[in-house]
């Protein structure tokens, strides 16, 4: 759900953060300095305050942030240093959906709900068997998506498909655009000239010189992201993206906040409820991130790594167990050595010129996160080594129009940006090659098919010039926070369930519903009735499961795909 930032917008932003970084004013002389966290902290009311008072002037979504429906957008503005509420800021787009309204019931097969009246405040825990009957209005749903770097703005466009329609009766379906993505105060590191083009190896044991080309490109990129971003940079942290939810909360007119968070989304609503457990009404957070700061985030790149096999096993099995389909082997191992195969084939020939290992190795990885795509994956593998690149090409290569291809690599450059420079300034990370290369090479004898990828994905941050932070430590104390309600798929490769098990003892009085043996990334928008119904039930009338817990059985596995003129 990333917006495609044009081209010619690219110019104005990085002038306008040039602009937004001018240097701080000295204090007055004999001043007392005031410790940079209550400065902070006393910046973050300022700023809710007035927004609060100024609230949000809707219009119409436009360029890539237009979508369908009654969604409107709007601005919220932040302080681009919290410590520092005066000074320079930060235009967040927001996105909404007004509540439909209406009568109905509840249920999971798509009528409305909600009655009429002030928002409901019910808690309470009950037995996660569906929500029924009908709702009163309950304000705003804000959505925070992942990433980092990814934009929430076109959730509310969720409000027209049939699962949806219960919440979307009764709240106000919000999405908004961190700092830094999309429109707000978009980063860049690298231009489209510095883009890496054309086919990729992608090796799963890669030799010194691949090494060497690989960590050039690192170090190349944290320096460019240094000079582009300037002194700005090191205000895009998850600490501040916390902070502006705060803010947006205010600008909403909401009291408390009611919120659904997706992966690095939930990270960000659990920094959120430690920061401000008086401010938060419901909480969602799906598919999390490990809190613990010992992870965040150098330990969580290696644990995802290695939970990524576990998930690459789990597509080949599926795979194979549809051998009639596919015709790739009637076994996992198979599997793999028709991928190995088609990797090395593109290797020596590229598809269309374009799509090399690098670029297959991709899109299976997006195989590894959700399983709706398994059939089309594995219908572009199947064809691919029958001589038919037309799926592989759709999948994996660069959109055929000019236009669109400018635009898609603005975007995708825009999310590696805040990618990378929100996780570098999050946290301290090794700066020494072999401290990399060690864990690395050790993790890939077991789990050999995304630990390279990971690595380059981070490695920036060895070369990162900013300061660090440290990662809070989030925990909130019984009757602290009103219980809010985790999500997670045991099989779950891009947040492995350890972290909402921990994310569970750190927020206290939480509630975690499990889908067994599973592994779709982000679940309140997914197939599982069982999970949507649990979901329903907390946010429309504030019931946890019973006993704080409960577990649904796997979602449906998808039906493969048959190749054109197959029987």
């Amino acid at each position: 759900m990333r917006p495609l930032v044009l081209p010619s917008a690219v110019a104005a932003a990085l002038t306008s953060l040039a602009a937004a970084a001018a240097p701080a004013a000295p204090p007055p002389a004999g001043a007392v300095p005031v410790p940079r966290a209550v400065a902070e902290e006393r910046g973050v009311a300022g700023a809710a305050a007035r927004a609060a008072r100024e609230g949000v002037r809707w219009g119409r979504c436009t360029g890539p942030d237009a979508m369908p429906g009654t969604a409107r957008c709007g601005t919220v503005t932040v302080p681009l240093d919290y410590a520092r509420p005066d000074g320079p800021t930060v235009r967040l787009t927001v996105s909404r959906s007004p509540a439909t309204g209406g009568t109905g019931t509840a249920t999971d097969t798509g009528g409305t709900a909600v009655g009429t009246g002030t928002a409901a405040d019910t808690g309470g825990t009950g037995g996660g068997g569906g929500a029924t009957g009908t709702v009163p209005r309950q304000g705003a749903l804000v959505f925070g998506a992942g990433g980092p770097g990814a934009s929430g703005t076109a959730f509310p466009a969720v409000a027209l498909l049939p699962e949806w329609k219960p919440l979307a009766a009764a709240y106000d379906l919000v999405g908004y655009a961190p700092r830094g993505v999309g429109r707000s105060g978009p980063l860049y590191c690298a231009g489209p000239a510095d883009r890496p083009a054309g086919p990729r190896r992608a090796p799963t044991r890669p030799s010194e010189a691949f090494k060497r080309e690989r960590r050039a490109e690192a170090e190349r990129y944290a320096r460019d992201c240094a000079r582009r971003g300037g002194s700005a940079l090191r205000h895009h942290t998850s600490l501040n993206n916390a902070r502006d939810l705060e803010v947006i909360r205010a600008a909403l007119g909401e009291p408390r906040l009611t919120y659904l968070g997706v992966s690095y989304g939930a990270y960000l609503g659990a920094l959120h409820a430690d920061l401000f457990p008086h401010r938060v009404r419901r909480m969602v957070l799906d598919s999390p991130a490990n809190p613990d700061p010992a992870g965040v985030w150098y330990r969580d790149g290696l644990d995802r790594s290695a939970a990524a096999e576990t998930r690459w096993a789990d597509f080949r099995a599926w795979v194979a167990r549809h051998d009639d389909v596919h015709r790739l082997g009637g076994d996992a191992r198979a599997v793999a050595r028709g991928y190995e195969r088609a990797a090395a084939r593109l290797a020596g020939r590229p598809a269309g010129g374009t799509v090399g290992p690098g670029q297959l190795r991709a899109a299976m990885l997006t195989a590894v996160r959700f399983d709706d795509v398994w059939p089309h994956r594995a219908r572009a593998l199947a064809d691919h080594l029958r001589g038919d690149d037309r799926q592989l090409l759709a999948q994996a290569g660069p959109p055929p129009d000019a236009g669109e291809r400018a635009a898609l690599a603005a975007a995708e450059e825009n999310a590696r940006a805040v990618y990378t420079a929100v996780r570098c300034n999050d946290a301290p990370w090794p700066t020494d090659w072999e401290v990399w290369d060690a864990d690395a090479t050790r993790l890939a004898r077991t789990a050999p098919f995304g630990t390279w990828d990971g690595v380059w994905a981070h490695l920036p941050c060895a070369y990162w010039k900013g300061p660090r932070q440290e990662p809070r430590d989030v925990r909130t104390a019984r009757g602290e926070l009103p219980p809010v309600l985790i999500l997670a798929a045991e099989r779950d490769a891009a947040a492995p369930y350890r972290g909402a098990l921990e994310l569970r003892k750190r927020l206290a009085g939480a509630a975690l519903v499990t889908e067994r043996n599973a592994g779709s990334h982000g679940l309140a928008g997914g197939r599982n009735t069982c999970v949507r119904a649990h979901l329903r039930d907390y946010l429309l009338h504030g019931r946890l499961p019973a006993g704080g817990e409960a577990a649904c059985a796997p979602h449906p596995e998808p039906v493969p795909r048959r190749a054109a003129g197959d029987g």
